[in-house]
């Protein structure tokens, strides 16, 4: 009876490839951090020669101007690490309603490029075409120009019920903030726990039983019911801080500036022509002989397309996609081109003010490094999750 052979042992000698290759990397790990120690001991010593400032120390001085969009409160006198939240905050708001908006949008479109309707063919690739041919800059200016340009004055806006559409943007009703409100994102929250927990419970239940359970409107509806319950508990509080017209602008409530929207409908339109064309090639990447054997089932071709072809195009659809979604969040530097206050205008103004050109660029750079690092992680994990499993 044979004895099972022992794994080998690593040979540290300079025969062995493993050897070597460790070798190899060590030692390009050490000249990458004894150039970016050169480099920055010389930028540290030309700048010392030349009497430029250099350091964060500038974070914690009083900014002394003005952010004209804030999502909290901000004036001149507080801080520039404070001020540098405020664009961050403000880059969030674009990339993370944008990432959401061209998703729902791409996503139509490519499907409709399959549509038996030859006039819903003929718009989706039309709209592919166009938008995704006219750089994506000139798109923010043009969005900007129909906002300040073709809308009316503040004093006179266009009055929709309780909205407010002008050159400043749009203002609408926002609920008075009260104890209900805290108490009803809570419930959303333990919704969102909930509807995960009833997911895994369907998806187990399917593979052992074949029935499908609703995986969408289920959970949404868990997520709601939890949410309104929490805010009867809460009181229940609907008083809404409406918008009044005033002598020259629109008063109270919630807005939405010119500035931002032109922003998030540049970015979300473009990117949404890139969008669909993945999803039209995950799409058709997926052998006919799926939609056949839907169809020989009875399935009609909506539930075909969402229940057989996207869910087996995701794993094609996804790392392009994921590429988009940086994309978009990197293209919104440019909001800095129409005046939006993100951290690149936020940089620009801290810039001009200290002369703290490397520290303020190399904030811009973590930042964009960041969300960006965040939105890659997620979206592999993502990606590993929807793979599909070998059994």
């Amino acid at each position: 009876m044979s004895t099972p052979s022992s794994p080998p042992k690593k040979s540290w000698s300079w025969r062995s490839q493993a050897f070597r290759g460790l070798l190899y990397q060590a030692i390009a790990i050490i000249v990458v951090l004894l150039t970016v120690l050169y480099l920055a001991h010389n930028t540290t010593t030309n700048m010392k020669l030349r009497g430029i400032q250099s350091g964060f120390d500038f974070l914690s001085n009083p900014a002394g101007f003005d952010i004209g969009e804030s999502f909290f409160a901000f004036d001149s006198g507080e801080s520039y690490w404070r001020a540098y939240l405020v664009g961050f905050v403000n880059t969030l708001r674009v990339a993370v309603v944008g990432i959401i908006l061209t998703t729902v949008l791409g996503t139509l479109i490519g499907v409709g490029r399959f549509s038996r309707n030859a006039l819903i063919r003929g718009i989706c690739a039309a709209y592919v075409e166009f938008f995704r041919n006219i750089p994506v800059l000139l798109q923010l200016l043009m969005w900007y120009l129909m906002f300040t340009e073709v809308l009316p004055a503040s004093n006179e806006p266009w009055v929709l019920g309780p909205f407010f559409l002008s050159k400043g943007g749009i203002n609408f009703p926002i609920p008075e903030w009260a104890n209900g409100h805290v108490w009803g994102a809570w419930g959303l929250l333990a919704g969102v726990f909930a509807a995960w927990g009833y997911r895994a419970y369907a998806h187990k239940a399917f593979e052992r039983t074949g029935k499908a359970r609703s995986m969408v409107l289920v959970p949404l509806a868990i997520v709601i019911t939890l949410g309104v319950l929490g805010w009867i508990l809460g009181g229940a509080p609907t008083a809404l801080n409406m918008p009044v017209q005033g002598e020259f602008a629109i008063e109270n409530g919630g807005a939405l500036t010119p500035e931002y929207l032109s922003v998030l409908l540049g970015l979300t339109i473009y990117t949404a022509a890139f969008v669909s064309e993945v999803v039209r090639g995950g799409i058709q990447s997926v052998a006919l002989g799926q939609s056949e054997a839907a169809a020989a089932l009875g399935l009609s071709r909506g539930q075909t397309m969402r229940l057989v072809m996207l869910p087996q195009a995701l794993r094609v659809i996804i790392p392009p996609v994921t590429n988009q979604y940086l994309n978009l969040t990197k293209n919104s530097s440019l909001a800095v081109a129409i005046g939006y206050p993100d951290v690149v205008s936020i940089a620009n103004t801290a810039i001009n003010q200290t002369g703290r050109a490397v520290e303020c660029i190399a904030i811009i750079m973590l930042v964009y490094l960041s969300t960006s690092l965040f939105t890659s992680i997620t979206m592999n994990w993502y990606n590993t999750r929807s793979a599909i499993k070998e059994r």
